[in-house]
C-alpha cells in the first residue's frame, strides 16, 4: 500500500473521533512538554550559575586556611591563622599567572548614621579587590595603597547600605558613619550587583583598607582569606598550581604532608554547581518521562478499541484483497501519527512553558535542540511500540469472522 494513502486513511480515521484522539494524545503531550521544560530549565540554571560566577570574577581564586581539627572536632577554617603578610608579599612578587592578590579580613558591626542603623559586616581588602571581584564604582573613589599604609578610616559601601542608612536621600559621599564605636568616612559607592545564585545580597557590603580592619576593629595580624585573580580564565588552574607551590614553600610544608590551606577556583565551583543541577535535571526528566509511558498505554488502549470498532471494515478490506501487512501498517500508521501529533504539540507547549518559567525566575532562556530531536524520535518509537500489538491483532483476524462481527 502506498505510504501517502496510509497517512490519508489514518488522518481521516483520527478525525472521525477528534475528542477521543485528543484525549489519547494528552498523556504524550504532557510527558513531552514536561521533559522539554525540565531539560531546558536545567540548562538555563547551569547557564545562570555560570553568569553569576562570571559576575563574581570568572578567573577568581580563593585561598583559605585549611579546616582545623581539635579533639576530633572540626573547628572550620575560620579559626586557623595560616595566612599572613608574608604570604601576601610572596604571591605579589613571585607569581607569573596571578594578576592581583587581595587579603580579606571581616567582622560584624552595627552601621549607624543619625537615627538609622543597619547590621552588617565590614570587610578589609586591598584596592585591587574591585578588579578581582569585578565590582565597579557608581560614584566617588576607591581607597588607595596609601590609605592601607596609614590605616585610614575610609570605606566604600554598596547600594543596600546606602538605602538603609541614607533614607532621606542624602549624598553618602563624604558622610561619616559609625561602625560600632569607630567613625568611618564614605568615599565611594559601588554599582548594584543584586543577589547572587545563592540568594546573597551582593550590595550589602562595606569595604575598607584591610590594615584598618585588622588594627582598629579586630586586633589581628593574620588574614581570614586571600582573593586572587588569574591573568586569564584559561590560566586559572596554572595560577592555582603556582599559588600552591609558593604557599607550601612559604609554610615549609614537607613533601607528602597535607597543605594547611585550601584553594578554590571558579571553575571548581561551577563544576560542582553544574553537576548538582544536571543530576536534578536528569531526575526530574526521568520523573516527567513516566507520563510518556502512561501516554503510550493510552494509545495501546484506544487502538484496541479502534480495532474492535472497525472489525467489519477490516474484514471487508481483507475480502477485497488487502494483505495482513497492509492492515497492520494501516493501524500502526494511525498509532504513530497519533503519537507524533501529540509530540509536536508537547514540544511547542514545553518551549512555551520553559520560556515562561525562565522569565519568572529571571534565568536565560535556553532551547535544548537535543531534547527536541530525542523527544521527536521517542514519540515515533512510542507509537510503534504501543501500536504494534493492536495492529498485529487486527492483521491476524479471520476475514470471515470479521465480516460476521456484530
Amino acid at each position: 500500500m502506498n505510504i501517502l494513502n496510509l497517512v490519508k486513511i489514518a488522518i481521516k480515521a483520527l478525525l472521525r473521533n477528534k475528542s477521543r484522539a485528543f484525549l489519547t494524545m494528552l498523556g504524550i503531550i504532557i510527558g513531552i512538554a514536561s521533559v522539554i521544560a525540565m531539560v531546558s530549565l536545567g540548562q538555563s540554571s547551569t547557564l545562570s550559575v555560570r553568569e553569576q560566577l562570571s559576575g563574581m570574577g570568572s578567573n577568581m581564586i580563593m585561598i583559605m586556611p585549611a579546616r582545623q581539627m581539635r579533639g576530633g572536632v572540626n573547628m572550620g577554617n575560620s579559626s586557623a591563622k595560616s595566612l599572613d603578610m608574608k604570604d601576601l608579599r610572596a604571591l605579589e612578587q613571585n607569581t607569573r599567572y596571578v594578576a592581583h592578590v587581595s587579603p580579606s579580613v571581616s567582622t560584624g558591626a552595627q552601621l549607624v548614621f543619625g537615627s538609622n542603623n543597619h547590621p552588617g559586616q565590614i570587610q578589609g581588602v586591598s584596592p585591587c579587590y574591585l578588579d578581582i571581584r569585578m565590582y565597579k564604582l557608581a560614584s566617588g573613589i576607591m581607597f588607595t595603597d596609601e590609605d592601607v599604609k596609614t590605616y585610614n578610616k575610609v570605606c566604600v559601601v554598596g547600594k543596600t547600605v546606602v538605602d538603609n542608612l541614607f533614607t532621606n536621600g542624602e549624598n553618602p559621599i563624604g558622610q561619616v558613619v559609625r561602625f560600632g564605636s569607630i567613625p568611618m568616612k564614605i568615599i565611594g559607592v559601588l554599582e548594584s550587583k543584586g543577589q547572587n545564585q545563592m540568594g546573597q545580597d551582593q550590595d550589602d557590603i562595606v569595604l575598607a583598607p584591610y590594615t584598618t580592619v585588622q588594627k582598629r576593629f579586630m586586633a589581628i595580624t593574620h588574614f581570614n582569606m586571600l582573593f586572587a585573580s588569574a591573568t586569564s580564565e584559561e590560566e586559572s588552574e596554572l595560577a592555582a598550581t603556582e599559588i600552591t607551590y609558593i604557599l607550601r614553600a612559604n609554610h615549609k610544608i614537607a613533601q607528602g604532608a597535607e597543605d594547611d590551606f585550601d584553594i578554590r577556583t571558579q571553575e571548581e565551583l561551577l563544576s560542582t554547581m553544574s553537576s548538582v543541577t544536571q543530576m536534578l535535571t536528569m531526575l526530574l526528566a526521568a520523573i516527567a518521562s513516566i507520563s510518556l509511558i502512561v501516554g503510550g498505554i493510552g494509545i495501546m488502549n484506544i487502538m484496541y478499541v479502534t480495532v474492535t470498532e472497525r472489525t467489519k471494515e477490516i474484514g471487508l478490506r481483507m475480502a477485497i484483497g488487502a494483505q495482513n501487512r497492509d492492515i497492520m501498517l494501516q493501524f500502526l500508521s494511525e498509532s504513530v501519527i497519533l503519537s507524533l501529533i501529540g509530540g509536536v504539540i508537547g514540544i511547542i507547549l514545553g518551549l512555551i512553558l520553559s520560556y515562561l518559567l525562565s522569565y519568572v525566575l529571571k534565568w536565560p532562556f535556553v532551547v535544548s535542540q537535543s531534547a527536541i530531536i530525542i523527544s521527536f524520535f521517542v514519540c515515533a518509537a512510542t507509537g510503534i511500540f504501543f501500536g504494534w500489538y493492536p495492529a498485529k491483532k487486527a492483521a491476524n483476524m479471520d476475514p470471515i469472522a470479521a465480516l460476521r462481527y456484530e
